[in-house]
Formats: structure tokens, C-alpha cells, sequence
């Protein structure tokens, strides 16, 4: 009787640990979201949007939120949401503002049962909080999410990136661009590097011919500004205003006293002749009139044109070969720091002192140092001082294209399990020590003329952006593996409205087919991205020089190129162009292979030519850099031939 008794106990133990099991399983599993949920607890069970689902918000301050929010959720899933103030009901999205300490100013909660619930005790948070649901949403049928409650707040106050537009000119577009995929990924800080110049030795050694640019319409000095491309005053307040409307603060940056060749071209007795024309010379009066006055233009009045709480100013990688330059760097730093806060501003700058150790004062209350290089600025000896730090370690954030030092990828994999902005370089400090502020990395275009496209560079940079959005929200409480976080990735759009990658889902590789292509009619996709085949049969007739097969707003495949009409592409300023050229009446088919190595052409079957990455040589065969020929192939409008193009297929392999 007792044994039967202990194995009816058994039986019923077996029978419960079971159900709970089914019940655990069956309960909302962790969603994947970039930056990673801090908390979730999973519920049974999708929310399903219908067609009376609306955006309700509860605070007047959040109806431009709601209103973002739909926007954003019909670009992405095709359903337009009503956006009503008031009472949510049953199926419906809700923001509401709540006092919550443990989240915190950006921190947000959600609650997804019969209707979603967002709640935060600041707006910033609840805009967070719409991107989570953007995200959860778009990898979806129908927008469903899973059933749950979860909480949500940053490590770190800044986290961010940094673009050189100096040496390259990144052209507005993109730049609105790149502030919408950081907001996406809950990046909140853009710095722009506004001005800087190439290495001279790429140019003969001789700082007059040395590219150099300053990427603002400036009319103190006029002339200053750069003629390949520039920010007018009016569009740079427009950007700050509209990246800030998503939460993410631009930092401009003016760059001195080194990296200035752009101002000594323009006034050359400001260039130093002891140190290099890209220095400032320190002991002239008239080069601190001169940056007085270019900062003024800038920071002065009630609109001025830096319109952010905050100004880098530069000051890295100036000469310290004697005490009395390090001197007066100090004060020229010190200075700059005083003058720029003097306009309401908070002062960023790069980090130096250490490099230009010495016994002039320079202020450090309320500055905030991007901690980059230890040897031109030791972190803890910076805490010390009184700095705070943005960590960009330029061993592990630095990517320089095609440039063959630092990183042309970033190393996703080591960072995502092994950094985060506690860790400058090999100087580590405690999780979320209050002197680090955040983290950022950065792109520099080192090498002025090296073939990289802007497109190029965002290749780099996104990769990049979700991975470290990642480790800058939560620091060291990332639970998914490097492996699963790379796959389903993947899986999100850029942000809302952005393809910069133009990668179209497609239930085929064989994105569109089409019997003939007619001049000037438009295509459904405006360019496909890397690791595609266009391909098509052309019956030519012989096309002026600068015929166009296709063009969109980056790039031109040439037909016949406007030098020496053979088959070639144009974007950035770069014209590539394959050894071929058209028999008139000939017929053939055509096909261009591109990724972000090469561009290939292949005529009939046959490969006629593959422009890959090859090495250009300078200065007598002492200096060499690598030129990149790489297209991202435009296909937005025909241009107007006279031969005839029939069966066009394009193909692309979007997640490689």
C-alpha cells in the first residue's frame, strides 16, 4: 500500500512537472530587438494590429511621438494607424508618460496583452520605446507581437558616431540618413568632423597642392568654404533640428590647431612653418583672431548655426617637439575651451594632454574628452584632471577604408563579446563608472582619392552601428550569442524609410525581369546593393559620348562613357570605365557582377574585364594607396539610347 501510495506521489509530481513544463514553453520567448531588452517576461499569446488599431498618447508632449511613430509603422508595414489623444481601448497603442526611477531618464516599459501599453518618465524614453515596437513589428506577418511585459534602459548616456566629411564630402542626404538609423538603434550622438586635409604625400610633398576642405558656407572668410561640397547654414540648422526630433544630438566639429590646412590655404601666414601647414601657428596673434571669428559665426545670436548643447573643438595631433609649443597648445586649448563655453555651449575635444604634457593650465569642469589614443591622452591620469570620456579606443573603433592600417571592418565579433566603453584600450574601468560617459567609433577618410564611395563607407559603418548599438545600451548584460546576434540582424530594415544598403527582400534572387528596357521609364527599384548580377541583351547602335543605360541619384552606368565611350560607371566624382566598346549593329548579352570589392564585366559568358581593388602609387613609389572601384548599381531611370535592350534581369543576394 505505501509503495503504491509513493508511486501515485510520483506519478502526480511527473504529471506537474510536465504541465509546467508545457506552460513554460509555451510562454513568449525573449524578442529580438537591437539594442538587446534588459527584461522580459514572456506571456502567452500575439497582439494582433487590426484595422481599428490606433495610436492613443495620454500628454500632449507625446503626440509628435504618436505621430512619428505611425508614420514610421506604415512605412514599414503599409497600415496606416489613427493618431487620437485620449482613452486607449482594446487593440490599441498606447504611450504614456510614468514615473519610473529604476528606468531611469531614457529607460521605457511596454506591456503587450489585449492592447500595448508604452510607458516612460521622459518623451526620450518613449521614443525608445516606439523603436523597440517598430522593430519587434517589421519581422512579423501582420505586425504581431508577442505577449509580454518588459523594461528598458541604457548603460550609457552617450553612444554614438563619429563621420570625418572633411576629407570626403558626405552629402547631406546621407548624412539625415545615418541620424535616422541611430535613432533606429537607439544611438543618440552624430558628431561631423568638418574639416581636415590629405597626407602630403600623396600630393607631390607639397602643402599647396595637399587637399584640404572646410565643409561649411562661411561668410567671415569668404572663399573658405569648400567648392566640391559644403553644408549651407540653413540646411546644417535644418539637420541638427531634425536629428534632434529624433533624439540623437549632433556634435559638429571645427578641428584645430592641427588638421587645418583648409585655413592656412585660405590665410597662410595662420599655417605654421615650423610644423607643417595642417598645424596653426601659435605664436601668430592673427590665428586666434582668425579662429575667434570663425567659431563667432557659428555660435553667435539667437539661431546660430550650431544650435546642439555641445561643440567639439578639436585639438589632437599637434606637434609637441619642444616645451614652448606643448605651452601654447595648452593655452590655445584652454582658451578655445572658455571662448566656445562663453556661447552656452558644453566643450567635446579629443584627447591630447598627455601627449602635450605641460604646466599650463587647461580647463577641465564640465568638458568632455574623446578618449582615442593612450599615448596622447592616459584615461585614468584624464579622470584625474577632471575630464569626462567618451571611450573611442582607435585600436578597436577606428575604421579607415581600404586604407590597410586600423580597420577597414570593424571586428563585430571580439567587440560584441568582449568591449564595451569601460574598456579604453587596454585601460579598463568599472561598468558604468560616471567619468565614462558612453562610447562611439568613428569613420576617417584618410585617404583623399582612393575610389571609396560613400556607399562604401556605409557598408562599413552599419555593421558597426548595430553591433556596437548593442554594446553601448547594455554593456555586459548581453545574453545572445555573437553568432545568433549576426544571423537575425539580418532581419532588420536600416530604419524606417532608409536603404542606403539597397537590399530588396525578395522571395527570388532574380529581383526584377523585364522583355525591354525603353528609354527615360523608370525602374521599381532606384539601385541594388552588393553581391548582385545585372544582366541583358542589347542589339548597339553606335551612342554618343555620355550615353546613359541607367543613372540614379548616386551613380551613372555609362553605355558609352563621356571620354572614351566604352562601358563604365561614374559616382562619386569617380569615373571607371571597362576596356570595351560596342561594334555598331553588334549583339550581345551583357552582364555586371558587383560587391564591395570589384565591379565585374562580362560579355556573352565571358569575363572581358573585373576592376578590382588595385594599388596606386605616389611620390616617387614611396607612398602607395589602394583605389576602390566599386558600384552600387543605379537603376532608377533609363537614359536615352538608341540601341535596344531586351531581357534585363536583376539579381541580388541581399543578406552576404
Amino acid at each position: 500500500m505505501e509503495r503504491f501510495t509513493w508511486l501515485k506521489k510520483a506519478v502526480g509530481l511527473c504529471f506537474v512537472y510536465l504541465l509546467s513544463c508545457l506552460c513554460i514553453e509555451a510562454q513568449n520567448p525573449k524578442p529580438f530587438v537591437i539594442p538587446e531588452l534588459k527584461e522580459w517576461t514572456g506571456k502567452e499569446g500575439r497582439f494582433t494590429p487590426s484595422e481599428e488599431t490606433r495610436v492613443v498618447y495620454c500628454d500632449e508632449q507625446l503626440e509628435r511621438i504618436a505621430r512619428q511613430f505611425a508614420e514610421d509603422y506604415e512605412t514599414l508595414l503599409g497600415r496606416k494607424l489613427e493618431v487620437v489623444e485620449g482613452k486607449a481601448r482594446k487593440g490599441d497603442f498606447t504611450l504614456v508618460l510614468k514615473k519610473d526611477k529604476k528606468l531611469g531618464k531614457e529607460g521605457y516599459a511596454i506591456q503587450i496583452d489585449e492592447k500595448v501599453t508604452l510607458s516612460a518618465p521622459d518623451a526620450v524614453g518613449v521614443y525608445w520605446g516606439t523603436q523597440t515596437l517598430l522593430q519587434l513589428s517589421e519581422q512579423t506577418v501582420g505586425g504581431q507581437l508577442p505577449k509580454g511585459k518588459m523594461a528598458d534602459w541604457p548603460d550609457y548616456g552617450i553612444r554614438g558616431f563619429m563621420i570625418d566629411c572633411g576629407r570626403k564630402f558626405i552629402p547631406m542626404d546621407y548624412l539625415k540618413d545615418v541620424a535616422r538609423i541611430l535613432s533606429y538603434y537607439k544611438m543618440n550622438t552624430l558628431q561631423v568632423h568638418l574639416n581636415d586635409n590629405g597626407f602630403k604625400q600623396y600630393f607631390d610633398n607639397d602643402w599647396d597642392k595637399t587637399y584640404a576642405a572646410f565643409r561649411l558656407e562661411c561668410e567671415t572668410f569668404p572663399g573658405l568654404t569648400a567648392r566640391d561640397g559644403y553644408y549651407t547654414k540653413d540646411e546644417f540648422r535644418s539637420f541638427q533640428k531634425e536629428a534632434a526630433a529624433q533624439y540623437v544630438e549632433v556634435i559638429p566639429e571645427i578641428d584645430a590647431p592641427a588638421h587645418t590646412l583648409a585655413f592656412s590655404h585660405y590665410k597662410p601666414e595662420i599655417g605654421s612653418q615650423k610644423y607643417g601647414m595642417d598645424h596653426l601657428d601659435l605664436g601668430n596673434p592673427e590665428t586666434y583672431q582668425f579662429m575667434d571669428a570663425l567659431f563667432k559665426e557659428y555660435l553667435e545670436g539667437d539661431n546660430p548655426v550650431f544650435c546642439g548643447s555641445k561643440v567639439n573643438i578639436g585639438t589632437d595631433e599637434y606637434s609637441n617637439k619642444d616645451k614652448e609649443v606643448v605651452e601654447q597648445f595648452r593655452a590655445f586649448t584652454d582658451h578655445y575651451i572658455k571662448y566656445v563655453e562663453s556661447f552656452g555651449k558644453q566643450v567635446c575635444m579629443w584627447g591630447a594632454l598627455t601627449h602635450a604634457k605641460g604646466d599650463t593650465p587647461v580647463k577641465s569642469e564640465n568638458v568632455i574628452m574623446n578618449a582615442w589614443y593612450n599615448g596622447y591622452a592616459e584615461p585614468k591620469e584624464m579622470v584625474k584632471q577632471g575630464y569626462k570620456l567618451i571611450s573611442m579606443p582607435d585600436g578597436l573603433l577606428y575604421i579607415v577604408p581600404a586604407a590597410g592600417y586600423y580597420y577597414d571592418y570593424l571586428n563585430t565579433k571580439s567587440l560584441y563579446e568582449s568591449w564595451t566603453p569601460a574598456h579604453v584600450g587596454k585601460v579598463v574601468f568599472d561598468e558604468q563608472d560616471p567619468a565614462i560617459l558612453g562610447g562611439m567609433f568613428a569613420v576617417w577618410n584618410d585617404h583623399v582619392g582612393n575610389g571609396i564611395s560613400v556607399k562604401d563607407i556605409h557598408h562599413r559603418a552599419f555593421p558597426a552601428i548595430q553591433t556596437l548599438s548593442v554594446k553601448m545600451w547594455d554593456g555586459i548584460h548581453v545574453t545572445l550569442p555573437f553568432e545568433g546576434f549576426d544571423q537575425r540582424r539580418l532581419q532588420l530594415s536600416e530604419a524606417p524609410g532608409v536603404n542606403q544598403l539597397a537590399r530588396w527582400k525578395s522571395g527570388d534572387t532574380c529581383l526584377l525581369t523585364k522583355a525591354e528596357v525603353r528609354p527615360g521609364e523608370t525602374m521599381p527599384y532606384p539601385e541594388i546593393g552588393y553581391n548582385y548580377t545585372v544582366e541583358f541583351d542589347i542589339e548597339a547602335i553606335d551612342e554618343a559620348p555620355g550615353t546613359e543605360l541607367f543613372r540614379s541619384e548616386n551613380a551613372v552606368f555609362y553605355l558609352a562613357d563621356p571620354i572614351s565611350r566604352k562601358l563604365g560607371f561614374a559616382r562619386d566624382g569617380y569615373l571607371n570605365t571597362f576596356n570595351f566598346r560596342f561594334y555598331p549593329n553588334e549583339k550581345a548579352h551583357i552582364a555586371i557582377e558587383g560587391d564591395h570589392t570589384s565591379t565585374t564585366l562580362k560579355v556573352n559568358g565571358k569575363v572581358v574585364e573585373k576592376l578590382e581593388t588595385r594599388v596606386l602609387y605616389f611620390n616617387e613609389g614611396k607612398a602607395k594607396m589602394k583605389h576602390v572601384p566599386t558600384l552600387v548599381f543605379p537603376l532608377e531611370k533609363a537614359g536615352s539610347f538608341r540601341s535596344k535592350i531586351t531581357n534585363l534581369k536583376v539579381h541580388n543576394i541581399i543578406y552576404k
